[in-house]
């Protein structure tokens, strides 16, 4: 019973002891051996492993890739016009050893003393990148090559903490609140005097076309112009021609002919009353169906056969072998006659 009670805490004593000179290591950590605070054994490699106990500790850092929010923080590029940049880092500790004599501590106190830290590193090398360039390399496509420059620039100081910085990013590139109406008013501005411009080229462009439509309308105007004034003439001289054929032709029917239109024109409807002398040419074939000129002629050739016949009456019959001549008078008048008919059926018609 005696040797029995001995025996346990023994046994508990030597249990303790074992498990406490025990240690895992996850896969998601590294592990320092501290003996005193003064590191003897880094365990990266996840499994079991074993230490000296009562005298030996285990601290323990997380081996997974970490993120780090910084800060807003206002830079001014080279065209002055201030820009507040919101970043953010990815990171992962790589020299655990580096890393607990940067920090002096373990665990979460350890990773925000060394998120401080980057914050600080990071906020310098994004003033220093940004500042060098202007506003428009900040907004374009340029700007990955932008935060590839920060990250370089950032990797020394953090491999001195014993941090192995993967990438930087920048999440947000606004302007600061003070200046965001003087911004949007000069943005207003310029799309105003754009739209001007194209306003104004657009008008020019207008007028261009208005004036050659306008030139070519006065040319084609022009040459229809002309085409048709030469066709008019040559249509008045043909039409001249035939009238001057015609007129050759029969004079006496033409005449008539102009007299009837003449006629038709000035003795329409309404218009029946005309102011002329008793002895007016226009009515020479209302008096009489042959026309003044050719009543003239044969007034003329019958005073002539009246003459003939006085002088046959007076003369002496010796002189009888002039006789011959009244046949020629008397043959004269059945020529004449006969003409007058086809002027009264024409009249009548």
């Amino acid at each position: 019973m005696r040797k029995t009670t001995y025996l346990l805490p023994v046994v508990v004593i030597a249990v303790v002891v074992a498990l406490s000179s025990v240690f895992i290591v996850d896969e998601r950590e590294k592990a320092l051996v501290l003996q005193f605070g003064r590191v003897v054994a880094v365990k990266e490699e996840p499994g079991l492993s074993f230490k000296l106990p009562l005298i030996q500790d285990v601290v323990r850092y997380d081996d997974r890739i970490l993120s780090r929010d910084v800060d807003p923080l206002e830079v001014t590029p080279l065209d002055d016009r201030r820009l507040v940049v919101d970043a953010f880092a990815r990171y992962r500790i790589a020299d655990v050893n580096k890393f607990r004599e940067a920090t002096g501590a373990g665990g979460d106190i350890a990773i925000e003393v060394a998120g401080r830290r980057l914050d600080s590193i990071l906020r310098s090398q994004t003033r220093e990148i940004l500042g060098s360039v202007s506003s428009n390399d900040i907004l374009s496509s340029d700007r990955a090559a932008l935060m590839l420059r920060i990250r370089n620039g950032a990797l020394k100081d953090a491999s001195a903490l014993g941090l192995e910085l993967i990438d930087v990013r920048l999440k947000r590139t606004d302007l600061p609140a003070e200046n965001l109406d003087a911004t949007f008013e000069r943005m207003r501005a310029e799309r105003e005097r754009e739209a001007t411009d194209e306003r104004a080229r657009g008008n020019e462009a207008a007028q261009r076309v208005r004036a050659q439509a306008d030139r070519t309308v006065v040319e084609l105007t022009s040459d229809a112009a002309r085409q048709a004034e030469i066709i008019r003439g040559e249509a008045d001289a043909r039409r001249t021609g035939i009238f001057a054929a015609a007129f050759g032709e029969d004079p006496e029917f033409f005449e008539f002919y102009r007299s009837l239109a003449a006629y038709q024109r000035a003795l329409q409807s309404g218009n029946s009353t005309m102011v002329l002398s008793p002895d007016s040419d226009f009515f020479n074939y209302l008096k009489s169906d042959t026309g003044a000129q050719a009543d003239t002629a044969l007034a003329a050739a019958s005073a002539a056969r009246d003459a003939e016949a006085e002088a046959e009456a007076q003369a002496p019959e010796a002189e009888a072998p002039a006789a011959p001549e009244a046949p020629e008078a008397q043959v004269e008048e059945p020529a004449e006659e006969p003409a007058e008919e086809p002027v009264d059926e024409t009249a009548t018609q």
